[in-house]
């Protein structure tokens, strides 16, 4: 099955195991590679965006980010997510990390990247069916969002993870150009 965003496709396995032999159809979700970015103004405000999610029929708060498009790196990407969605761009660049979605039915990854020094240089232009509303919170109230609630995606938490490893210097991220 195919639509604009993903094909699944239908594979037999089987698996091969001293104690036992499984066999059976499996299926694997193809989509593109995906950005996200913890974007962070120049007085520590993390840019979020809350939008209308059709999978979870309700409105979600998560930070910018979308599919890599064809000819794009994940940095250039992640820029163009950026000033799409919020109208902001920023001083400085760095990846942070890559995530699997979902390893055990999703072939694609994650890219996470930090955007430093973000101010709003102009109007956002989402893409079709894109309605999103832009806020900035103080990067410090993040942790109270995840934990009441408001932020429930998972790829933002994992971002959001990312950019406190790399606040405690456990992670040194790469800088994009």
């Amino acid at each position: 099955m195919r639509c604009p965003v993903f094909s699944v496709e239908r594979r037999h396995m089987v698996e091969d195991h001293p104690e036992s032999a499984k066999e059976g159809d499996f299926f694997v979700i193809h989509a593109p590679d995906w950005v996200n970015v913890v974007a962070l103004t120049e007085v520590d405000e993390l840019v979020l965006i809350e939008q209308w999610r059709q999978g979870a029929l309700q409105k979600t708060w998560e930070i910018p980010g979308g599919m890599i498009d064809p000819g794009e790196d994940a940095g250039q990407a992640a820029q163009r997510e950026l000033r799409e969605e919020t109208g902001y761009v920023a001083k400085s660049w760095y990846r942070l990390g890559v995530v699997q979605p979902n390893p055990a039915i999703q072939s694609n990854r994650c890219t996470t990247f930090v955007a430093l020094g973000c101010r709003k240089e102009g109007e956002p232009c989402f893409d079709g069916n894109e309605r999103i509303r832009v806020a900035t919170v103080p990067f410090a109230q993040h942790a109270q969002w995840v934990v009441g609630g408001r932020i429930q995606h998972a790829l933002v938490i994992a971002a959001l993870h990312w950019e406190s490893l790399r606040r405690s210097g456990a992670l040194t991220p790469s800088a994009v150009e």
